[in-house]
C-alpha cells in the first residue's frame, strides 16, 4: 500500500466558525479518524496550532538560524494533516473527501516519494 499525506489547508483572515460549529467539526474529525483506524488506513494525524506559533530552522553560512513565524508568507497555511495507507490515489481521494467534509476545509492529497510497505 502507498502512503499519502492529506493536508488540511486553512486561510488566515477567513471568518472563523462558531464554537458550536468547531465542536461539531472536532466530533466529525474524530469519527473519520475512528473509521480510518478501523479500516486500517490510519498511520498518523493531527491538528496544528496557528502558523504564528511556527519556528523555522535553517542553516546560513554554516550556522543555525531560527526565525519566528511560518516559512511561507501566504494566507494559506497547513492546519493539520493525516498520513494514511491507501491502495491507490482514488482510495486516498475518497478519504480526503471524508476528511474535508469533517474538518470543513480543503484537503490536499500527496503521495510519499517512497512506496512504504508494511
Amino acid at each position: 500500500m502507498k502512503q499519502y499525506m492529506l493536508a488540511v489547508n486553512v486561510v488566515e483572515g477567513e471568518e472563523q466558525p462558531s464554537e458550536d460549529e468547531m465542536q461539531q467539526a472536532y466530533k466529525d474529525v474524530d469519527a473519520v479518524n475512528a473509521q480510518m483506524q478501523s479500516d486500517g488506513a490510519w498511520v498518523f494525524g493531527g491538528g496544528l496550532h496557528p502558523p504564528a506559533t511556527a519556528t523555522v530552522v535553517r542553516i546560513r553560512d554554516g550556522e543555525v538560524a531560527t526565525i519566528d513565524g511560518p516559512f511561507a508568507e501566504s494566507k494559506e497555511q497547513l492546519g493539520g494533516f493525516w498520513v494514511i495507507k491507501a491502495n491507490d490515489l482514488d482510495e486516498a481521494l475518497a478519504w480526503a473527501a471524508k476528511a474535508s467534509r469533517a474538518c470543513r476545509a480543503p484537503v490536499e492529497v500527496r503521495p510519499f516519494q517512497d512506496d512504504a510497505e508494511d
